[in-house]
């Protein structure tokens, strides 16, 4: 597919999630002026990418930054004590537009932004839909310790005559995926043959499948949100992985691909 042409536009970065009240509001002031502040020292980044369309260019809706909010606010308060702060981006276009991949492009600059921002600190990468294959392409980034796909929207190699996407980049990563069995958007099988090419080249790559959810996951939220938390703070912080976790870290595949999450998950992670 040719590119297509996009409108001249910056990717932005939200506002930092992560540092509470009147401070967390001078330092947005700060670096918009370009300088970093002087409040709390970042020790990580989680970096939040929201879905999309397989085409378009005009500039996203912002129900799309919306619908991952919940979750990166989540993931700003399970890190606070650690230091982390939480991004989301703002894409220049809704679409992935073919061989532009222009998510994946402004995950890029997100995280050339963040190392302007908070220099050498590691970052999670977490994306829904079209997010999560934006997170997968930009893996490669030196800045990126980890990354956390949910309900990615990959294509069909078979059926769109496109050649699979690149694994290599995730060498050297802690990848986790998650999918809902009854996606009917994303396709579930297609994450399951993505994680089983990926794990031949790097061994630190789960993927937990949620039994009878859907794309958006709503059944099991508070499940979803817990194995998200535990995840990241393990990746960035050392911390700890939650049992089911290091098992599915652990087991070859098809195991470690297809490891169920668990009713009641985040309840008692510590077992």
């Amino acid at each position: 597919m040719a590119q297509q042409a996009l409108p001249v536009r910056e990717a932005r970065l939200g506002k930092p999630l992560g540092t509470a009240g009147k401070e967390g509001a001078r330092e947005a002031l700060r670096w918009r002026g370009g300088r970093r502040g002087t409040g709390r020292e970042v020790s990580g980044v989680a970096l939040l990418l929201p879905g999309g369309g397989p085409t378009g260019v005009r500039r996203p809706s912002p129900v799309a930054a919306l619908a991952v909010r919940p979750l990166a606010v989540r993931l700003a308060k399970a890190g606070r004590p650690e230091g982390l702060t939480a991004h989301v981006v703002r894409y220049r276009c809704s679409g992935w537009n073919g061989a532009a991949a222009h998510p994946a492009r402004d995950a890029d600059w997100a995280l050339e932004e963040v190392v302007r921002r908070y220099g050498d600190v590691p970052v999670c990468l977490v994306g829904t839909g079209m997010g999560a294959r934006a997170a997968l392409h930009a893996a490669g980034h030196p800045a990126v310790n980890s990354v956390l796909a949910i309900a990615p929207w990959l294509p069909d190699p078979h059926r769109d005559s496109a050649q699979p996407d690149p694994v290599k980049q995730l060498i050297g990563r802690q990848v986790l995926l998650i999918h809902g069995t009854n996606d009917e958007r994303t396709d579930p099988d297609l994450s399951y043959r993505y994680a089983e090419r990926a794990k031949k080249v790097n061994r630190d790559i789960c993927r937990f499948e949620v039994h009878s959810d859907g794309h958006s996951l709503h059944q099991h939220r508070a499940e979803v949100l817990a194995l998200a938390a535990d995840f990241m703070l393990g990746s960035l912080f050392a911390r700890d992985y939650a049992r089911p976790v290091r098992d599915a870290l652990a087991a070859p595949p098809p195991l470690g691909l297809r490891m169920p999450l668990a009713a009641g998950f985040g309840a008692s992670l510590r077992h």
